[in-house]
Parts: C-alpha cells; sequence; structure tokens
C-alpha cells in the first residue's frame, strides 16, 4: 500500500513539475490523435452526407460495411497497416513503418468509420426534415448541403470528439505500426503498458491521469455540443 501511495506521490509530483518526458509523450499522442480525426473529417464528413443524401446501388452495402468498421479490433487495423506500410508491403518504399505517420494512418482507419457513420445518421435525418423545403424552395444541391452541414455542425462537433476519443485511447494498433519507440513514437498509451512491465508506476499513472483528464473533458464538450445544438435548434 505504500509503494502505491508513493506512486501516486510521484505522479503528481511529474505531473506538477511537467517533466521534460511526460510532456513529450503527451504532445506526441496530442499530435498524432488530432492529426488523425483532422484527416478522418475530411474522409468521413463528405462520404457520410453522400451517404445520407445520395441514392445509388451499394448504398446499404456501404452502410452496412462502415457500422461493421466502427467496431473492427484495433490489432487486426494495425495488422492491416503494418502489412501496407511493412518493407515487402506495397507502401514500404515510404519507409513509412515505426514512424508517427504510420499511427496516425493506423488512426485514421479507426476513426473514419465513426466519423462517417455518425454523419450520415445526423445529415440523413435533418435531411428528411428539410427535403420538401429545400425543393419548394428549388435550392441548389450545393447550398442544401451547407445549410444541413452548418444545421448539424454541433452534432458533427460531437462525432469528431467521439473518433478523437477512440483515437487517443488506442494501443494496439499504434504499438503494431509504431512500435513504442523512445522519443519517436512512444505515445500515451503504449507508454503506459511498457512502463507497467517494467515496474514504473508513477510515470504510467501520470499518463493514466492524463488520458482520464482527456476523457472527462472530451465527454464534457460532446455533451456541451449536444445540448448547445438542442438549445439553437429549440430556439
Amino acid at each position: 500500500m505504500d509503494e502505491v501511495r508513493q506512486a501516486f506521490a510521484q505522479a503528481l509530483a511529474l505531473l506538477v513539475e511537467r517533466d521534460a518526458r511526460l510532456l513529450e509523450i503527451i504532445g506526441l499522442s496530442l499530435e498524432v490523435s488530432l492529426s488523425a480525426v483532422l484527416i478522418a473529417a475530411l474522409i468521413g464528413l463528405p462520404l457520410g452526407a453522400l451517404l445520407a443524401l445520395q441514392r445509388f446501388p451499394g448504398r446499404k452495402v456501404a452502410i452496412v460495411a462502415l457500422n461493421v468498421m466502427m467496431g473492427l479490433p484495433p490489432v487486426v487495423v494495425g495488422l492491416v497497416v503494418y502489412l501496407l506500410v511493412s518493407r515487402a508491403g506495397p507502401l514500404g518504399v515510404l519507409g513509412l513503418l515505426f514512424t508517427p505517420a504510420a499511427m496516425i494512418a493506423a488512426q485514421v482507419v479507426l476513426v473514419v468509420p465513426i466519423v462517417a457513420s455518425l454523419a450520415r445518421q445526423v445529415i440523413e435525418s435533418l435531411w428528411e426534415e428539410y427535403r420538401e423545403t429545400f425543393r419548394s424552395l428549388a435550392v441548389p444541391p450545393v447550398m442544401a448541403l451547407a445549410a444541413l452541414l452548418w444545421d448539424a455542425r454541433f452534432a458533427l462537433v460531437t462525432a469528431l470528439l467521439a473518433g478523437f476519443g477512440r483515437a487517443i485511447a488506442e494501443v494496439g494498433a499504434v504499438m503494431i505500426v509504431g512500435g513504442n519507440i523512445d522519443h519517436v513514437t512512444r505515445v500515451m498509451t503504449t507508454a503506459i503498458a511498457l512502463e507497467v512491465s517494467k515496474g514504473n508506476l508513477s510515470l504510467a499513472l501520470a499518463l493514466g491521469l492524463v488520458l482520464i483528464g482527456l476523457s472527462l473533458a472530451i465527454n464534457i464538450a460532446a455533451y456541451g455540443a449536444k445540448e448547445l445544438g438542442e438549445a439553437r435548434r429549440g430556439g
């Protein structure tokens, strides 16, 4: 029990003193996950809008595929990305394996289905509500889409926050493609796994506290965005 209390005290000291190693790991984690969410937004939001507004052969298959991909085991995603970027893979010449770029790619694969699926649901619901109004006013498709995206902005922020939560907490995929290399690809989740195995509980606890804080902040922000969106629509 004394050892646990001592580890907690040391973890708090690392946070208060802004330990350089701790900040480096947190910084890389945020850089990788935020980059992945940004790329996923650029892919997932248009894809979700396309599935919501267009009717084409294979649409239902695409929706089911997105829903299936939301539940993909992260280690499987990591394995697929590993095979693509490894030296023997089709993208091996780019030298991406065991780099932050490979970790971002793995997180993008995990986040895109979340963003696209949630965006499709939100936009499709609004489209059902506004479709007749847009048609009666002969609103061009591009303007209709812009209006839907603006009206759904708070719900879409919630979708992006959900994607960020998935990305920042990921360990299996980033471990496979990143290698958990110190000062290169070590992020919070992989560092926690390593430090626990080494018995270095203080650093692991400090990183764990940061992850818990981020998770709490994400949930508060998502709830706030949802409530604000409902209030704006109600008003």
